[in-house]
């Protein structure tokens, strides 16, 4: 029978390294009493409970961290996943080897379910997704949301990954894969107060000088990296596809190291972007004729309402009449155009005059007079004699 000291030591030796401390199993479920223990991780060691075997590939450089100008901090700080300089890397030499981690990860269905939880992706896009992402190395210290395999899933810790840690890093510029142990990664959980350590310091290490990745709001096309052969400016496109690399058409205007990343200001909060005034429709607007007294935003002024109009008789009395005729239909002028009576032509007096009594048919003028009460000059007829 086995000593209950013995089985204590033995359950110990499970809980270092590259998987976490704890007995947290689901993956995403890191919890407050979790981020107030933090393992350190060295650069190359794998660790024990890694997803897979180290797909790191060895740079013949290793990359400086930005020159410390002052010691402590109450750190981590946050910097933007589009920061110049954030990560460095060898020209056409990618630090991991992508597709050898597609095989590793695929191979294994229990690890490959358990890994796209822990990603945050599903299981048949594990290998697309890889693809997608960037491999860089790490120029300073940061602080990472974890996941070993352990008993078939994924368990979450939290961690800071020492510089020169080769990683897979999304389009929003955020570590998601650890290459020396397959580890996939997420944003850490981070408390007030100081967090316990877990694991040996390295030369050069200091809390307050910890980086948190920010991932961007806006998908990135390319980041500005550093190149660790001859600390100049190196611009790589985002996937892991070959010749990635080129010399940035606009480099930052300073040189790689002088500005520190870990004593820059944090970044400002995310702000919504302000909406436009909306514009009313045409329907919503006053007339002239509404009789609105506001006129909402957006809307042109209308103009006054006309003065209603003056309605008077043709005669001049200020009767109007009715609605459809003149209140005298005399008064109208005659219709130059139509004979004065059916059948009967105008007469030599002009249009319009009535015809004389000598009866329908016959022209005016050459009848009678067209008033027979007024005298008229007529010629005297011969007077008859007899005999």
């Amino acid at each position: 029978m086995r000593s209950p000291i013995r089985l204590l030591l033995a359950a110990g030796l499970l809980v270092a390294g590259c998987g976490g401390d704890g007995d947290t199993r689901a993956a995403g479920t890191g919890t407050a009493a979790d981020s107030r223990e933090v393992r350190l991780q060295p650069a190359g060691a794998p660790g024990p409970h890694p997803f897979t075997a180290s797909t790191a590939r060895p740079a013949p450089g290793t990359p400086a961290a930005p020159p410390s100008r002052a010691e402590g901090g109450r750190g981590p700080r946050t910097v933007s996943g589009s920061a110049p300089g954030l990560y460095g890397g060898v020209p056409s030499a990618p630090s991991c080897d992508v597709e050898r981690q597609v095989g590793l990860l695929t191979a294994d269905d229990i690890k490959a379910r358990a890994f796209a939880q822990a990603a945050g992706i599903g299981p048949d896009g594990i290998a697309s997704w890889l693809r997608g992402l960037t491999p860089v190395v790490l120029r300073a210290d940061t602080r990472v949301t974890g996941h070993g395999f352990r008993d078939g899933s994924a368990a979450p810790f939290q961690a800071v990954l020492q510089t020169g840690t080769a990683v897979l890093v999304d389009q929003y510029g955020a570590p998601r894969v650890r290459c020396a142990c397959g580890n996939p990664l997420r944003s850490p959980v981070v408390t007030e107060g100081a967090a316990a350590e877990k694991g040996r310091r390295w030369p050069g290490y200091d809390p307050g000088r910890v980086v948190i990745v920010n991932p961007t709001q806006q998908v990135v096309h390319s980041l500005t990296i550093v190149n660790v052969l001859d600390n100049t400016w190196l611009e790589r496109l985002t996937g892991s596809g070959p010749d990635r690399d080129r010399r940035p058409e606009v480099p930052p205007p300073y040189a790689p190291g002088e500005r520190d990343l870990a004593a820059a200001p944090a970044p400002e909060e995310p702000r919504e972007p302000q909406q436009p005034p909306k514009t009313p429709a045409p329907a919503d607007c006053p007339t002239a004729t509404s009789g609105a007294r506001t006129v909402p935003p957006g809307c042109p002024t209308p103009p006054p309402p006309p003065p209603p109009p003056v309605l008077t008789s043709p005669d001049g009395t200020g009767d109007p009449g009715g609605p459809d005729q003149p209140a005298d239909p005399y008064d109208q002028p005659a219709d130059p155009g139509l004979p004065d009576g059916p059948g009967v032509p105008d007469g030599p007096d002009g249009p319009g005059v009535p015809d004389g009594p000598d009866g329908p048919g016959v022209p005016d003028g050459q009848g009678l007079p067209d008033d027979v009460g007024e005298p008229q000059d007529m010629p005297l007829e011969p007077e008859l004699y007899e005999g």
